[in-house]
């Protein structure tokens, strides 16, 4: 009673602070390839691109560490991206045929993306579809202060920049229908408008493309058509030319038409070239060229498709064709769209452009067109992380700079076939601090690869990548098609990217990585229980070896177990050539061939130990001598046989344990109590009530004893090595401990000889005590605590003077993390220090577990010890070490996001990663000290709009909330409006065949001679402007048709 009382005293005010100044979680940054990419813009001025999503994701990038993102409040697909160029300023079009203003704004003097408000086009009432007014194209004008839109019923609208307001124009396009044939009409409209441009001298000519092939240059300030252009196919894009004079169409047949500009000339019907690259067979369609001009005096042609569609039609490629060079850039994923970086002054006569950026589906690509040959440019940042599916993770905190320096040379050397040049896209300042400690990820992947990441900022940049796979003989049967197009003459295909979603052999998945970053010693297991310890050399040029093969049969001959699983990989014969950096020592092969569930790595006692599902093996690699093999099967665990790849699993088995599991199911939910009785709504308040008051001894639930015969009970989940007291209180010395999934603890003596005897005497390892949980708990974690409750240091931190010394003078303890519960046990007599029951909802299960070093943000001096769990709920613990009393408790991912609790991993700084989509981390941080975000800033030089408008939420129809009577717009803004509305008393109101459409509601198919029925005289149209508007309570509209 006494004990209840104390604990249910008011919170320790000097705590709380401590605790304020220890921990703080914050979701920071995401890092990696955005997941479902749709839409791409750059800002040629203030030299950064915008990515869009279909997540409704607007993610700005400039020069490394210098990014920053805006979501949508409706979740829909972001289409169209276009920048205001010079303005921080961007319009972007969803799926749902709603427009949205985006401004950059300043907060903490840092640069963040606010959406500032929305539009859609009204549609004609009476009418349910809309199809007529959805937007296909937007174009922002060069001055920013007016905003073109195309519409699939071919009308053309002006929005006012930037408070997105619809502007009426007069049309004098009224004798177009009927004087072009009858094949670009769509029945009584031009059809869909496919592509804008804005003419590159004179801003107030634009080009208007209809998908039949007519394209229409229209000059809005005289509101008179200048040329019209008869186009026999599809129209797909536009692009001028930078002189004017002319402009190149692309087409659907998979070809593209020049065409010259002549005032002479009124009607077209011809181009002056017209190319199909690819044909004369059917080929696909050219969806988007761009068309530069440079130095040497030879365009530079850059399209995407085009492709024979009976040959290559599922490639996915971009051609880049100049004079006699042709290259055709071979992608394994979509391409979404691309840009040139070029000169966009009017100072220069040539666009010159020095860089390609294409973002496809899986990857961003960046080519290098200063370069002989085009190559490409390797990326700082957007890395596709899932180049082949991730398979584990692995950090390295405040790493070496030998270690470091080692591993980016190691880099570059794989990176000889891309060019040096610096990132094209440079625009922002990163006012990020300089990293004081350099980090590593590592990540396992799919087809057998390590890949080594700077985690150390905001950009998560490529350093290293291992390949595992060319020790052993495999099928490379995915490879036969690019080898086959290598070698045909035509098209010249040239494979780009790193995105391989294939895997030679899924045996050859990385399931476990272990690091010393000290000895420069990394160990890999893989799927088909092969462990490789490698070694890292820095010679410069490429090596032979020929990597020993060790067997390790788990399962010391015993009877009546029959594998039936995949095979191992045999290795290859002979020597293999290894390029600089690590290099195997030994591949040991454990028997049966399970895939590793759990490794670990003492270099300083050249140690490996590794588990599977049968039990667990010790391996000396310097003398290249197994120490210990231990079989952990349960007689009962047949299903261990089968591995994760096999086709032969018990159907019968199956079903048994079902109905095993149902029955449990129902026996425990009749111990708890009918879900619908009045009592369980009382339990549910009461348990409310004690999730609040954190303080209050928590209620802990009974935890279900679970039976000695569950499948899979002798699967390893966690192996340690510790130098601690184990046989007695007084000696002290090396040893490994093991923990499985049927909550069984194996702890071992190690005689590990000194170092200069590493190569005459052998490891041997005596078994020292043998832990079985009561509940049979699946063990977690294992780490071993020295005297004053502090983890053991790293190998060679304290023989190289890098850490403290471990307290040797008082009793050691183990910490035992269990799905179920925490349990702290005395060394040597393993008896029962202090534990604590995980009290979350019913089936919450721990699922990672990490000792973590939280330092104070008031003091530099001043940490402290944390145990931080993470639960298959999704929520974050932390404990206090030894004592296990809970600090704090944040909610970080979704309990539906299984794939991102499995991949999450800590930091032992209080950071973490997990991975949010396949190809994306996000990094978040429980420290208030230790927080990796952006902390970036664009520089505008150019007048914007902030003083012109405000922050304003769209309504809930998604139409724009018009901007308060009040506010005063700048002189540009009036100048432009002022000469738009002046349109309506031009002289060509009066001519006949003129027409001004005043109508908001553009719904259906509308022509101009729907139009002419609103002819009237230029009073008449004053007065119903002006009754409108006080009608409706909006702007009028145009719409060219």
């Amino acid at each position: 009673m006494m004990k209840f009382r104390f604990r249910r005293q008011g919170n320790d005010p000097q705590r709380e602070k401590i605790k304020q100044d220890l921990f703080a979680f914050n979701k920071t940054v995401e890092h990696g390839f955005p997941s479902q990419p749709s839409a791409l813009a750059y800002d040629p001025k203030l030299q950064v691109m915008a990515i869009g999503t279909k997540s409704g994701a607007i993610k700005v990038y400039g020069a490394p560490g210098v990014e920053f993102t805006g979501l949508h409040k409706d979740t829909a697909t972001v289409t169209q991206i276009h920048f205001l160029q010079g303005q921080g300023w961007m319009v972007s079009l969803l799926d749902d045929n709603t427009m949205h203003l985006w401004e950059t704004g300043q907060k903490e003097r840092c640069s963040d993306l606010r959406e500032v408000r929305s539009f859609s086009l009204p549609g004609r009432s009476g009418i349910e579809s809309t199809s007529v007014t959805r937007v296909t194209v937007l174009l922002v004008k060069s001055s920013s202060d007016l905003l073109t839109l195309g519409t699939e019923g071919g009308g053309v609208h002006f929005l006012e920049l930037p408070s997105l307001r619809l502007l009426l124009l007069g049309s004098c396009l009224s004798g177009l229908h009927h004087s072009v044939p009858e094949d670009y009409r769509c029945g009584k409209s031009l059809g869909p408008v496919e592509a804008l441009q804005e003419h590159p001298l004179h801003a107030h000519k634009i080009l208007i493309g209809y998908s039949r092939g007519l394209v229409v240059l229209w000059d809005f300030k005289s509101r008179h058509v200048d040329n019209l252009f008869l186009g026999k196919q599809q129209l797909e894009s536009l692009v001028w030319v930078r002189s004017g004079s002319s402009f190149v169409s692309s087409h659907s047949d998979g070809g593209y038409m020049v065409w010259s500009v002549s005032s002479s000339t009124p009607c077209i019907q011809e181009p002056v070239t017209s190319t199909i690259p690819y044909g004369p067979f059917p080929c696909k369609a050219v969806t988007k060229i761009l068309w530069r001009t440079t130095q040497s005096g030879a365009a530079l042609v850059l399209f995407s498709g085009g492709m024979p569609r009976a040959s290559y039609g599922d490639r996915h490629c971009l051609t880049i064709l100049q004079d006699s060079v042709h290259v055709t850039l071979d992608f394994t994923s979509r391409v979404i769209d691309f840009f040139t970086v070029h000169h966009v002054d009017r100072d220069h006569e040539l666009d010159d452009p020095s860089a390609l950026v294409v973002l496809l589906e899986e990857e961003l690509v960046v080519i290098d067109l200063q370069a002989a040959g085009w190559p490409t440019i390797p990326a700082p940042y957007l890395a596709p992380l899932h180049s082949s599916a991730i398979t584990c993770s692995y950090h390295i905190s405040n790493v070496p700079t030998r270690l470091w320096e080692r591993v980016v040379s190691a880099g570059l050397q794989q990176c000889s076939a891309q060019t040096c040049t610096n990132w094209p896209i440079c625009g922002g300042k990163n006012l990020a601090p300089a990293v004081k400690q350099r980090e590593l990820l590592l990540t396992g992947h799919e087809d057998g690869t390590v890949r080594f990441w700077d985690a150390s900022g905001v950009a998560l940049q490529p350093l290293y990548k291992l390949s595992t796979a060319s020790i052993f003989q495999i099928d490379c049967e995915h490879n036969d098609s690019f080898t086959q197009a290598a070698e045909e003459e035509w098209p010249p295909f040239r494979k780009v990217g790193c995105f391989d979603p294939y895997s030679d052999d899924p045996r050859l998945g990385v399931q476990k990585i272990c690091l010393c970053k000290y000895s420069g010693k990394l160990v890999v297991a893989g799927t088909a229980g092969q462990v490789g310890p490698h070694v890292l050399l820095t010679s410069p040029h490429s090596t032979a070896s020929s990597g020993a093969l060790d067997n390790l049969d788990l399962l010391q001959d015993r009877e009546g177990f029959t594998w039936k699983g995949h095979d191992r990989l045999p290795p290859k014969s002979g020597s293999v050539l290894f390029a600089p950096g690590f290099q195997p020592v030994v591949l040991v092969q454990c028997m049966p061939p399970a895939a590793v569930t759990s490794v670990t790595l003492h270099a300083e006692w050249n140690l490996v130990a590794f588990g599977t599902s049968h039990g667990f093996g010790l391996f000396d690699y310097h003398r290249r001598s197994p120490v210990l093999a231990r079989c952990t099967l349960h007689p009962n665990d047949s299903l261990a046989m089968e591995g994760p790849l096999s086709r032969v699993k018990s159907l019968k088995k199956s079903l048994r344990q079902s109905f095993r599991r149902i029955r449990k199911s129902r026996v425990s939910g009749k111990k708890r109590g009918v879900v619908s009785s009045p009592s369980s709504k009382v339990q549910e308040a009461n348990a409310q009530l004690a999730e609040q008051d954190s303080e209050v001894t928590p209620v802990q639930r009974r935890i279900e004893p679970r039976s000695a015969d569950d499948s899979l009970s002798g699967v390893v989940r966690c192996l340690c090595f510790a130098d601690t007291f184990l046989r007695d209180g007084t000696h002290h010395g090396p040893t490994m401990w093991a923990g499985t999934n049927s909550g069984c603890v194996y702890a071992y003596a190690l005689d590990v000889p000194l170092q200069e005897k590493f190569s005459e005497q052998s490891v041997e390892a005596l078994l020292g005590k043998e832990i079985q949980l009561m509940h049979r708990a699946p063990v977690v974690s294992i780490a071993v605590l020295d005297g004053r409750g502090n983890p053991l240091p790293e190998p060679y931190e304290v023989s190289r003077d890098l850490a403290k010394a471990p307290d040797m003078q008082s009793s050691h303890s183990v910490l035992i993390a269990s799905e179920e519960q925490f349990k702290v046990f005395m060394l040597p007599k393993v008896s029962a220090k202090t534990k604590f029951k995980l009290t979350a909802h019913e089936g919450c299960r721990v699922r990672k577990v990490a000792l973590v070093s939280f330092s104070s943000v008031a003091s530099e001096d001043y940490s402290e010890n944390g145990l931080v769990c993470l639960t298959n709920l999704g929520d974050i613990h932390v404990f206090s070490v030894p004592a296990l009393r809970p600090q704090v408790r944040y909610d970080c991912i979704r309990k539906e996001d299984i794939s991102g609790i499995a991949s999450c991993v800590f930091t032992k700084t209080g950071q973490g990663f997990y991975l949010i989509s396949p190809s994306e981390f996000e990094r978040f941080s429980l420290s208030a000290r230790v927080i990796t975000e952006p902390q970036c800033q664009l520089i505008i030089h150019s007048w914007n709009f902030s003083s012109s408008c405000t922050s304003v939420s769209p309504q809930a129809n998604g139409t724009h909330k018009s901007q308060s009577p009040g506010q005063s717009r700048s002189a540009g803004d009036a100048e432009v409006i002022d000469e738009l509305q002046s349109a309506l008393s031009s002289p060509c109101l009066d001519s006949p065949n003129s027409s001004a459409d005043i109508t908001l509601d553009t719904t259906g198919e509308l022509t101009v001679e729907d139009v002419k029925d609103f002819l009237v005289s230029v009073d008449e149209a004053e007065n119903n402007l002006r009754n409108m508007t006080e009608e409706d309570g909006r702007p009028p509209g145009i719409l060219i048709n």
